[in-house]
Parts: structure tokens; sequence; C-alpha cells
């Protein structure tokens, strides 16, 4: 298994994020003023019109659709998978906002989580775009020690930006990847017993911030994924534990940590043996959560060398 230079298509989100600021100040004043169920409603149309108008997200939607469920999908189910993502951005809305008294947050791996925790050298999250991590954060409220996010700013687009305005603590919650200071910032956070979370299923946009991708065997076929989340982890050198925030009903979400390493080490000789190791055993569990919660991975890209045939 090799390395490759990072050739992923522009994110879903960013495609999401087309049309005016003052739509999407709209649509979000609607929601939070008329209510989550009026704001479910509009995701039906909005839903639609992205389903016709993402041609390349459509795409790769139907070639992850079709391994994950093991079979051709037809319009409906491919609609679902869209909707879903749909649901997910508008229970952020809601996260953000600080509006969470009609969710229901359930964890399981608690006990996973409280034991490194009380060892003093804090934690790595992994997760995935699988379901909200946003549910992390609004879980975070409630956690003993504080929930730090590592992610990429720069093409963040301007309903991200909107939604983050919701919520006052969100860029002191945030370590930006990619900046000469995330580094010292995250050391410090783990120095302190804190967590960081960070998503591991996607390389950021080329144009971005070039990251090299390892091929691994995932949903049956080999996929690229980023190294850098794992190095990371393994240069950070604190406990890995896997999270998922999976969507289980409308405000529902179940939460699961798991752990995954006591720290990634990543020798010099046979390093990209140990990180093919590494990648590979979050790709397997990542897949067994793909297919047992097939319409909640929106990472909407291929990953695969063969489109998905």
């Amino acid at each position: 298994m090799s390395g490759a230079p990072a050739t992923a298509a522009p994110a879903w989100n960013r495609r999401a994020e087309r049309g005016s600021d003052w739509l999407i100040a709209l649509m979000v004043w609607l929601t939070l003023h008329l209510g989550w169920r009026v704001g479910r409603a509009l995701l039906v149309p909005i839903t639609a019109y992205f389903v016709v108008a993402a041609p390349a997200a459509r795409r790769a939607s139907l070639g992850y659709l079709r391994r994950v469920m093991g079979r051709t999908p037809g319009p409906w189910l491919r609609f679902r998978h869209v909707f879903a993502f749909s649901t997910m951005l508008l229970d952020r809305i809601f996260f953000l906002a600080g509006r969470t008294g009609g969710y229901r947050l359930e964890a399981a791996g608690i006990a996973a989580l409280e034991t490194v925790l009380a060892e003093g050298r804090g934690a790595i999250l992994l997760g995935a775009h699988l379901g909200s991590f946003e549910a992390l954060r609004a879980f975070g409220r409630r956690a003993p020690v504080p929930v730090r996010m590592m992610m990429y700013r720069a093409n963040r687009g301007g309903l991200s930006a909107r939604l983050e305005r919701l919520d006052p603590e969100f860029a002191t919650a945030v370590i930006p990847l990619g900046t000469p200071e995330a580094m010292l910032a995250a050391r410090e956070a783990l120095g302190r017993g804190e967590i960081l979370g960070i998503l591991a299923d996607r390389a950021p946009d080329p144009g971005d911030q070039p990251e090299r991708l390892i091929a691994v065997p995932f949903l049956g076929a080999p996929a690229g994924f980023p190294t850098g989340p794992f190095r990371l982890a393994a240069a950070l050198d604190a406990p890995v534990l896997l999270f998922f925030g999976v969507c289980t009903g409308p405000r529902r979400y179940a939460l699961r940590f798991e752990p995954f390493a006591d720290r990634i080490t990543l020798p010099r000789a046979g390093r990209e043996a140990a990180l093919a190791r590494v990648v590979g055993a979050y790709a397997d569990r990542l897949g067994e959560m793909a297919r047992a919660h097939p319409l909640q991975w929106f990472n909407f890209h291929d990953v695969w060398d063969d489109g998905g045939r």
C-alpha cells in the first residue's frame, strides 16, 4: 500500500454552500424562529434542489451506496441519503445555537473515555463524516474537560461561517489545522487534560492543503484515506479513541466512544507499513459503522479508483 497526492474533488460542503448570503441568513432565521419542524419541512425542497444541481456529489453518493448496500439504489434511497445529510445540517443549527432542549444524546463507551482522561494525558478522538460530529460538541458542554476540534478553516463557505456565528464559543473551541500554531495549541490542550477531535476520513481540498493519501481496503475495494490525522496523533503521543455520533431518529443521537490505541507509533523503519495498519484499522471500523448506518456517511466524493463499480 502506498501514499499518493491528494486529488479528491472539492468537498460536498463547499458545493452545498453555493447560494447567496441573504438566502442562507433567511433559512437560518426561519429555522430558529419557526422551529425545528418547520425547518425539517423546508429540507424537502432544499434536498430536491441539491439532488438535481450537484451532479458530482450525486455520482459519488451513487457509487458509495452501491458498495455499502451491495446493490444499485433507486432514486428514493439516493434522495434519502442527501436528506439525511440535510437533516444533520438542520440539527447543527440548533446545536450551535445551544437550542438542545428537544434533543436526546445517549452515550456509550463513556467509561473508556473517563479511564483515559483520569490519566491526565488528555485524549484524541478520531471521528468521521458519519452522522454528526457537532453532536460531540453539544455533548461536550456537559463533559468534565473541554472538547477542542482540530479542523481546516480555509475552505469553509458562507453557510459554515454563518452557522459558526451562532455559537460565541466556537472560535475558541477550534484549533485551525494548517497553521504554525496548531501543534503548539494541541500540545497545550492535551497538557491540560482536554479532548481533541479530528475527522480522519477525508483530506482537505487539494488547492488548500495538499496531503498524502494511503490506499487501504474499505467497503470491498482499496480507497484513499488521508494520513495526516494519524501522523498528527502519533506526533502528539496521546491516547486515541474513535468517536461516532449516529442519528437514530428525529433529534436523537447515539454517541459511541471506542478505544483505538494507547498511542499511535510510527517508527522510522517501516513507517509506511505502520501507517497502512493503523489507517486500515480505522477504515475497517468505519466500514462496519457505514454498513450499520448506510445513509449516514456524508463524504460525497469518490474515494475509490474505479468510480464505485
